[in-house]
C-alpha cells in the first residue's frame, strides 16, 4: 500500500474544521503543530517590533494515495484556502516507507474493499 502525506498550514481559527473535513474525506488520523509561522508575498505589518498575524497550525495527513487528491481538495475548501491570499497552503509528498501503520493499513483495505463493491 501506497502512502502521500499532505501537509495543511492553517489558520488555527479553522484548524479543527479542517481536521473534521480530512477525517470526513477519508483520512484516518492527523498530527497538529500549533504556532507556526510564515510569511507569502507581502511581509507582516509589525506594533512596536511585534509582528500583526494570526496565530497558524500545521496539519500533518498521512494517507492512502488513492484518497490523497480528494482529502487534499476537502481540505482547500474547508479552509477556503482559495478565497483571498494568506487563508492558508495544502500540498502532497509522496511516501517512500512508512514503519507503525499496521492497524491503520487492515481498516484502509477493509474500506478500499467496500468502495470497489
Amino acid at each position: 500500500m501506497k502512502f502521500k502525506l499532505i501537509i495543511a498550514l492553517v489558520q488555527d481559527a479553522l484548524t479543527d474544521a479542517v481536521l473534521d473535513a480530512a477525517r470526513a474525506a477519508g483520512a484516518t488520523g492527523s498530527t497538529v503543530i500549533t504556532n507556526v509561522r510564515g510569511e507569502g508575498l507581502e511581509q507582516k505589518k509589525t506594533f512596536l517590533g511585534l509582528t500583526v498575524a494570526g496565530q497558524r497550525d500545521m496539519a500533518l495527513f498521512l494517507v492512502e494515495e488513492h484518497r490523497a487528491t480528494t482529502i487534499l481538495e476537502t481540505i482547500s475548501d474547508a479552509g477556503r484556502f482559495l478565497d483571498e491570499p494568506g487563508r492558508g497552503v495544502v500540498f502532497q509528498l509522496d511516501i517512500e516507507d512508512a514503519i507503525g501503520l499496521e492497524t491503520q493499513v487492515q481498516a484502509l483495505k477493509t474500506s478500499l474493499e467496500k468502495d470497489e463493491l
